[in-house]
């Protein structure tokens, strides 16, 4: 039996029951409890759990950007990975939860809200999860530690019997929306829906505009009437209830493939015998689910969800026009169900605020997919706020050290080609292999040379996580962060790529954000070449193309942080540029191209004059060359404590700007010399020496 209790909250739910800081909303329905023993109230608890604004969601308090648990000890600048154990159990914990609802099943729809989810950050946002076909509300089972730590969750149970009508659920859900934003009016309200669940969130977002709606929609069921569950209704109304087809072929559909099952714990690394045991286990289950599946989707309530999902997508489909929520479609490309990749495209079009996420392997049921995390793809997609607007550093959520080992995997490439050699410098000025002259303490401020479309930043950032526990945040061009609306040219981009930067901590460049990362003594990035530098032309390689007046040598100074000039080279061992901006605007094709997404985004240095001032967002043509070898030298650090008075004269200022500048020259001219006598510099005297020394051996370089 599933191990998760949960309080049950009946027809018309008030926040007043859910939370005990505000009064009842004048007018609004009184709850009626669950009399099941099994289910239990527990909001006093949940909330006086609730860390402080300073704590993490891991429970650990955030001090210099990175995690510290309750003794002091740096421990980890991840986010507590809670539930990752869990991985390859989402059947199992579905049907638990779905087998104790139904057994305390009768009477209206209402909600529950797991006791797991009780310790949240504060002022977390009311996640309302509303389920698909199956209506148990047991669809996010396995993820509710995860985001039990940064929502407020309540999910929609609709008992078995029940034949409430759609326009009803509608007005259940309008009750909870409203009366929330009511006693919140700054937060925003997320729906999370399947198939079915997310016509309802598509509704209520169309019936409420001005209410702040998020909507995360898996699958949606708006294209019921081109699927093959419409022509599978006469079919059904048919069919004998003693011939139970159906809930193996559903229970085939939630995994995709019935083999995926046992595929999980076959592929976990434990000896032959305990694997055997699993695989008997997961084996001698699927009956049992079949069953509790019969009892979850009977056939006359089968037959009256499909009626439901009829009229739920005729319903929705035409008040599309009326929705102003941001909305994030998650789509199978193995949907046997529905027709999701074709109608996330139309829905894409439909709505004024939408992106898409697909998930290629997946089938109908996602959230039951190993592999799809929900607070993954929201951080992936900067799609977590707790205000009115978005705060890229307030609200950020550091990775998991599963998320970071994911996507050190994923970028790992350039890394294994290139075996960087990072230098820096101590304070009695020695220069060192590693990290080791890189300040633990912040507010830090690291200033370079921006490579050829930024390649050398992923090695950059995983060294200084997995080297010195630091995490470093980046400060990058708001395109990274453009959202994709109706007709945008910004669909264009590549999302994926520019989702590692988002989960990363990267936040768009900004007065403001500079200001909030060094208040939180952060470790910070800043490229001042920016998009000119990355995206340079033929035989500019390692020229700077710094603006002419300093942009944050003051800031710096307003918080004592420390400046550390550094330098990178490598770029012209890996490629070279074939193909440069100018080449491209004489071709027609790609003028047009580049210059309807650079007007589609937001410019910088509007002001600036010269080659700084031309950002025109271009992908340049690279011939690849047998791999070379990147290099990183950070030099001495340069204090600006105590300097915030003398700073402020603009000389003074402009005085440090230089000499920010000419050691960055300085530390790539250094590392472009002492390269030539770097007998590994080629990426074949590697491996020779790797497979003599082993995979894991450090390569050496020149002596510092």
């Amino acid at each position: 039996m599933a191990a998760v209790t949960a309080c049950f909250l009946s027809f018309g739910l008030p926040p007043a029951i859910r939370r005990h800081s505000y009064p009842a909303h004048p007018g609004a329905p009184t709850p009626a409890l669950c009399s099941t023993p099994r289910f239990t109230v527990s909001t006093a608890e949940s909330l006086s759990s609730a860390p402080s604004p300073d704590q993490s969601p891991s429970g650990g308090s955030i001090q210099n950007g990175r995690l510290r648990k309750g003794g002091g000890a740096v421990a980890s600048p991840y986010m507590e990975d809670e539930g990752s154990e869990d991985e390859g159990k989402r059947l199992e914990y579905f049907f638990n939860l779905a087998e104790d609802l139904v057994r305390s099943d009768g009477g209206p729809p209402r909600w529950f809200s797991p006791l797991e989810c009780a310790k949240r950050m504060n002022n977390s946002p009311l996640l309302l999860y509303l389920p698909g076909i199956d209506g148990s509300g047991a669809g996010l089972a396995v993820q509710h530690k995860r985001l039990g730590k940064i929502f407020d969750i309540w999910c929609l149970h609709i008992p078995v019997l029940d034949r409430t009508p759609f326009t009803d659920l509608i007005k259940m859900i309008e009750t909870v929306v409203r009366s929330e934003r009511y006693h919140f009016p700054n937060r925003p309200i997320y729906l999370v829906g399947e198939s079915l669940g997310a016509c309802l969130a598509l509704s209520v977002a169309a019936r409420n505009p001005s209410i702040d709606l998020m909507l995360i929609l898996a699958n949606p069921a708006t294209s019921f009437n081109a699927s093959q569950l419409h022509s599978f209704m006469p079919l059904l109304e048919m069919m004998p209830d003693q011939i139970q087809l159906t809930h193996p072929f559903l229970l085939n559909l939630m995994r995709d493939d019935p083999l995926k099952i046992l595929q999980v714990n076959s592929e976990k690394v434990v000896p032959p015998q305990a694997k055997l045991v699993e695989l008997m286990k997961d084996l001698l289950k699927l009956p049992s689910y079949v069953s509790i599946l019969t009892n979850i989707l009977p056939k006359q309530t089968l037959i009256w969800k499909l009626q439901m999902l009829k009229s739920a997508a005729a319903f929705t489909n035409s008040r599309l026009h009326a929705i102003k929520a941001r909305t994030l479609i998650l789509i199978s490309g193995k949907d046997q169900l529905l027709p999701s990749v074709a109608e996330a495209s139309r829905l894409s079009s439909a709505l004024q605020y939408c992106e898409i996420r697909k998930h290629e392997e997946s089938g109908h049921f996602l959230f039951l997919d190993d592999g799809v995390n929900l607070i993954t793809i929201i951080k992936g997609a900067s799609f977590y706020r707790r205000g009115m607007s978005l705060d890229y550093v307030s609200d950020y959520l550091p990775p998991t050290y599963s998320e970071f080992l994911k996507l050190y995997s994923s970028n790992r490439f350039m890394s294994d080609i290139t075996a960087p050699v990072m230098l820096s410098t101590l304070e009695n000025g020695k220069i060192v292999r590693g990290l080791s002259g890189i300040p633990s303490e912040g507010p830090v401020l690291l200033v370079g040379y921006h490579m050829l479309l930024g390649l050398e930043l992923a090695p950059l950032i995983a060294q200084f996580l997995m080297e010195r526990n630091i995490h470093v945040r980046g400060i990058a061009h708001p395109m990274i962060f453009a959202k994709c609306g109706q007709g945008s040219s910004t669909n264009n981009l590549d999302l994926p790529f520019f989702e590692v930067y988002r989960m990363m901590g990267a936040v768009p460049v900004s007065g403001a954000n500079f200001f909030k990362l060094f208040s939180r003594k952060s470790h910070v990035l800043l490229y001042p070449g920016g998009m000119r530098e990355a995206l340079h032309r033929k035989g500019e390689e390692y020229k700077l193309f710094w603006p002419e007046q300093s942009e944050f040598v003051r800031m710096a100074a307003r918080f004592g942080a420390k400046i550390v000039p550094f330098g990178v080279v490598g770029e012209d061992d890996i490629g070279q540029v074939v193909l440069d901006y100018e080449d491209l605007m004489k071709i027609p094709y790609f003028r047009d191209q580049i210059r309807t997404i650079t007007d589609d985004t937001v410019r910088l240095r509007k002001t600036a004059t010269g080659e700084i001032a031309n950002q025109d967002i271009h992908l340049p043509g690279i011939m690849p060359k047998i791999p070379g070898r990147f290099y990183y030298f950070f030099g001495k650090p340069i204090e600006t404590q105590g300097m915030k008075q003398e700073l402020k004269n603009k000389e003074k200022s402009q005085e440090i700007y230089l000499q920010v500048k000419s050691e960055v020259e300085k530390c790539i001219a250094y590392l472009k010399e002492k390269r030539e006598g770097d007998p590994y510099r080629s990426i074949f005297s590697r491996l020779i020496y790797q497979t003599i020394n082993g995979s894991s051996s450090e390569i050496p370089t020149f002596d510092p």
